[in-house]
C-alpha cells in the first residue's frame, strides 16, 4: 500500500465513522406532542380551553380540529371544515351551534346538520382532557 492509498482509505474511513454523529446532530429533539399510549393528539392546555372556550389547531396530525366547551362542561371537537363547500365553520356560543359563514349551513353542537345547504354533518373526534392537556383522536 502506498502512501496515496493511504490517505485515501483514512480520509474515507474518519467520514464513515463520523456520519452517524452528523445524523444524530441534525435530528429533532424536539418532543412530540402525541400521546405515548395511543393515537391521540395534543391541541392545547385545558387554561387555553378555559379562558377562550375553545381551542382551534388547523394544522393538526389528524386534520383541522375545533374544540368547543370548558373542563367543566361536555367538550366538543369537530373538523371545522364546512362539508358543502370547505369554509370554516365558527363557534356560536349564543346558540350553541357552528355555523357557516359562507352558505350559513348549520350544525349542532355534536357536529350534526341542522340546516342547509350541507348535506352531511361535521366530522367529529374523540376528545379527553389528561392532567393540564386537551387531546384529540380520530375515531
Amino acid at each position: 500500500m502506498n502512501r496515496r492509498e493511504f490517505i485515501t482509505l483514512f480520509g474515507i474511513g474518519s467520514i464513515a465513522s463520523s456520519l452517524p454523529i452528523a445524523i444524530a446532530a441534525c435530528t429533532s429533539s424536539e418532543p412530540t406532542k402525541t400521546s405515548p399510549s395511543s393515537d391521540w393528539q395534543n391541541i392545547g392546555t385545558v387554561s387555553e380551553l378555559d379562558q377562550k372556550g375553545q381551542l382551534q389547531s388547523p394544522n393538526s396530525p389528524i386534520g383541522p380540529v375545533l374544540v368547543v366547551g370548558t373542563s367543566k362542561t361536555d367538550i366538543i371537537a369537530v373538523d371545522p371544515t364546512c362539508p358543502h363547500q370547505g369554509c370554516k365553520v365558527d363557534w356560536q356560543s349564543t346558540n350553541q351551534q357552528f355555523l357557516c359563514p359562507c352558505h350559513q349551513s348549520a350544525f349542532a353542537r355534536d357536529g350534526k346538520r341542522l340546516a342547509d345547504p350541507a348535506t352531511q354533518a361535521l366530522k367529529t373526534y374523540g376528545v379527553k382532557i389528561e392532567d393540564d392537556g386537551v387531546w384529540v383522536k380520530s375515531i
